[in-house]
């Protein structure tokens, strides 16, 4: 129950193709997340999945039946919004229940399922509130219960979190992973924010253009990026990537020394180290130098935006009690793995 194959899909509006072929096999019971920025397609395909868009070519296959020409009603999807599109004019009980009662549910069944759903996400004292008095979060999650009720095959989520503030981000990213946990249903999240992909998902889908960039556990696109692209998208602060250029019988950044055990990586035409990869060293040392723009303190750590003549910008993850100080003067050392791309941005391995 929740297995769901995507073969071939395609859309297109008139000329324009937005979704380009997408394979894909999501597992019942698995939490995947599609990632990637603004165009890129996400919220599009998850869309065809619920069949609020048509596919204009290829399957759709949930629990081996091919779903592609059904309606909506017919998928057993349920969809949770980034607007929470509740009734203000009912309470929160009468809204989770409200496609119970349209679908002709006896009241006994209703109060049930409402009353289940309720206690998952901690709404019991709620229940015969209006929205309109209710926090962003607890919105969302009535939006959530009204989604639970249905006992769909599967749940579909659009950017749910975009209209809350920071910290409410955080605890209802917490609340839906343990919703995942306690229900242990499948689910297809949409986010542009990496943050959230890294921390809910079972496997992210990062899309680029209407196609998959690469699909993995959020370990694997961090520590493995297929590509360029990945690398750059998953991680925060993102990868330092460095053009470069041969260096004696290895490669070194431009502008810079050759960076030790390179011997194998002559084809690169970028490197990519990750902030917390680097270490400051002094001027002359490392694979190159550079000068502190800018020391942003976080608490326990410290990210130095160093300013380099040739490879640009690079960001240093350090201690929070770096005595640095805009203006100093310093080589940058990697410490641990670097990455190499080709020039059309694929990894060498």
């Amino acid at each position: 129950m929740g297995a769901i194959r995507l073969e071939g899909l395609e859309k297109w509006f008139g000329d324009v193709q937005v979704i380009k072929g997408i394979d894909l096999d999501i597992a019942d019971d698995e939490f995947i997340v599609f990632v990637g920025p603004s165009g890129c397609g996400k919220s599009t395909l998850l869309r065809m999945i619920g069949g609020l868009e048509e596919i204009s070519r290829g399957r759709l296959v949930i629990d081996g039946r091919d779903v592609t020409a059904d309606p909506p009603s017919k998928r057993g999807l349920s969809m949770v919004f980034q607007s929470y599109a509740l009734y203000p004019h009912m309470s929160v009980r009468e809204n989770m229940g409200f496609s119970l009662k349209t679908g002709g549910a006896p009241k006994a069944e209703i109060a049930e399922k409402v009353g289940d759903a309720a206690r998952i996400l901690k709404l019991e004292d709620y229940l015969d509130r209006r929205p309109k008095v209710l926090s962003g979060g607890q919105r969302q999650r009535v939006a959530i219960g009204r989604s639970i009720v249905r006992d769909p095959t599967a749940f579909l989520f659009d950017e749910p979190l975009s209209n809350l503030d920071a910290a409410l981000r955080v605890e209802m990213r917490y609340e839906i992973a343990k919703l995942h946990q306690a229900l242990g249903r499948t689910m297809i999240y949409v986010t542009h924010d990496q943050v959230e992909a890294m921390t809910l998902a079972d496997r992210i889908v990062v899309l680029e253009y209407g196609t998959i960039a690469q699909v993995g556990t959020p370990r694997e696109l961090y520590e493995e990026p297929a590509n360029l692209f990945v690398a750059q998208f998953i991680g925060s602060p993102a990868m330092n990537i460095l053009p470069c250029a041969p260096s004696g019988n290895g490669v070194a950044p431009r502008g810079g020394r050759r960076i030790a055990g390179t011997e194998t990586h002559g084809g690169a035409a970028n490197i990519g180290v990750r902030p917390e990869n680097l270490e400051t060293v002094s001027p002359g040392e490392g694979m190159i130098d550079g000068t502190v723009e800018v020391v942003e303190y976080l608490g326990a750590d410290s990210f130095l935006i160093v300013r380099t003549e040739e490879a640009g910008q690079i960001t240093v993850r350090t201690d929070g009690t770096t005595s640095v100080r805009p203006g100093d003067r310093m080589g940058l050392a990697a410490t641990g793995k670097v990455h190499y791309f080709d020039e059309a941005g694929r990894t060498l391995r």
